[in-house]
């Protein structure tokens, strides 16, 4: 019986993985972040009037801790991986000045309406540290994936399920500052080019500043804005803005 040729290649792939070990290690990167941004934008649904999250529904600025993993690797060929989770929920309860319509439904004037607007997604970002040294510079791409719920109760009730993935240009740049252990840096996700696997768009953006203490552990602070355009997912059209500090601690193994 002939042997798989595929098995003939496990020494080889092997003996890659091991070899490229040995010239470098495997770093592991865990942290928690938190950040109450302020929240402004509208929505609506299909050729219907938009809606103000603020002025019309009284929607509350959300403020989620998230957590960020960080694995990078020796090996040249394969990108490193990062990943971000946001429970990103937040709601409001509003008596309503006008008639709103929204996704089929009429919501009268003088009537009481809670609004449940969750946009919770992952970053799951594949890139290659382009620059090692005192700038560190990493490029790749950001899959952001939105899994939530727009919600209207009040006389009559209605919601929209938010079902979707749009593929992110990822830019991180990062300089530590000479004779001290601080640093400065900045991160870009944005869609610069039209891939056309997604209608919508999004623009997320970091300015930091941090300090490693040297023993694994680091704390790192700045401002992060994200802007979101959902273009017709699941017949729901937003224009959303969010920005404010955040507050992050890791430790690096």
């Amino acid at each position: 019986m002939r042997a798989d040729p595929r098995l003939s290649l496990l020494p080889a792939m092997l003996w890659l993985v091991l070899g490229s070990a040995q010239a470098d290690f495997v770093g592991f990167n865990i942290g928690a972040s938190q950040w109450r941004p302020a929240l402004s934008g509208s929505l609506s649904s299909g050729q219907e009037d938009s809606i103000d999250l603020v002025d019309d529904l009284d929607v509350s600025n959300p403020s989620k801790p998230s957590m960020v993993l960080i694995l990078e690797h020796p090996i040249a060929a394969l990108p490193n991986l990062r990943y971000q989770g946001y429970d990103f929920g937040t709601s409001g309860m509003a008596t309503l000045e006008s008639d709103l319509n929204f996704n089929g439904e009429t919501f009268s004037s003088g009537n009481q309406v809670r609004s449940t607007f969750d946009l919770s997604h992952e970053d799951i970002v594949l890139y290659y540290q382009i620059v090692n040294s005192r700038l560190d510079l990493d490029l790749g791409v950001d899959l952001k994936r939105f899994d939530g719920e727009v919600s209207l109760n009040g006389a009559t009730s209605t919601s929209v399920d938010v079902d979707e993935t749009i593929p992110l240009l990822y830019l991180s740049a990062r300089y530590a500052l000479p004779d001290s252990r601080f640093y400065v840096g900045a991160k870009l996700n944005a869609n610069f080019i039209d891939l056309g696997l997604s209608d919508s768009s999004a623009e997320d953006s970091t300015i930091m500043l941090g300090y490693d203490s040297g023993t694994g552990l680091g704390v790192e602070g700045g401002y992060k804005y994200f802007s979101l355009e959902l273009d017709e997912v699941d017949t729901l059209d937003t224009d959303l803005k969010y920005d404010g500090l955040y507050l992050n601690g890791y430790y690096n193994f």
